[in-house]
């Protein structure tokens, strides 16, 4: 009987020690994230200061590089959160059950919002990120919630008779979100801004109209 413990407690312990490795694996990555997306905000993506990240996360600079291979890949997974965070917001918002129009008008009011929260030289860094050729290979395989729940709402437009019956979901929400991109990445801060983000749903509703 003695020492039938021993193996399981062994495994016990080499569990343990593991998630705490990946405690504070995590634990660097978000303070690099932190550290990268204030930096990020300061000067843009091309000229942050990965020394500037680094003191400022506490780590080496071999750290930085483990966790992210380049810059762009820090832009993509906080690309990959906020528009998490935006789904859901829109999510809550259709199961309240709006009309077309006010769904997309969501759609744009929560993108543009991100600009106060990220700042404008991230924000631009955000959107142009859409446009990269460079972006990283594994961004490929990131779900994009934000277009999932588009392509859902024009689904059941297109069902419901409130969108042409021709028209395809994917395509209609791929054409709205990159028209809205570049959209926001051309247009300053003036007081023509909302007037124009209004037309551009205007617009794109018209677009969507089943014919008479």
């Amino acid at each position: 009987m003695i020492g039938y413990g021993v193996p399981g407690e062994q495994r016990w312990v080499v569990a343990q020690a593991r998630l705490t490795r990946e405690a504070k694996r995590q634990q660097t990555r978000e303070r690099l994230l932190a550290a990268a997306t204030a930096e990020f905000g300061r000067a843009g993506m091309a000229a942050a200061d990965i020394a500037t990240i680094v003191a400022e996360a506490g780590v080496a600079h071999s750290t930085f590089f483990f966790h992210f291979p380049t810059k762009e890949h820090v832009l993509l997974e906080l690309e990959a959160r906020e528009e998490r965070l935006m789904a859901d917001r829109l999510d809550d918002f259709l199961a309240t059950s709006p009309d077309l129009g006010a769904a997309l008008h969501k759609a744009v009011d929560l993108l543009a919002e991100l600009e106060t929260t990220l700042g404008r030289p991230l924000f631009r860094d955000f959107l142009a990120a859409h446009f990269s050729t460079t972006r990283p290979i594994s961004e490929e395989g990131l779900e994009h919630p934000v277009f999932l729940t588009l392509v859902a709402l024009f689904d059941g437009a297109i069902r419901d008779g409130a969108a042409d019956a021709a028209l395809d979901s994917m395509n209609s929400a791929y054409f709205f979100l990159i028209g809205l991109y570049a959209l926001l990445l051309t247009i300053g801060e003036g007081p023509s801004r909302n007037a124009m983000l209004d037309d551009y749903v205007s617009r794109t509703l018209r677009s969507l109209q089943p014919p008479r």
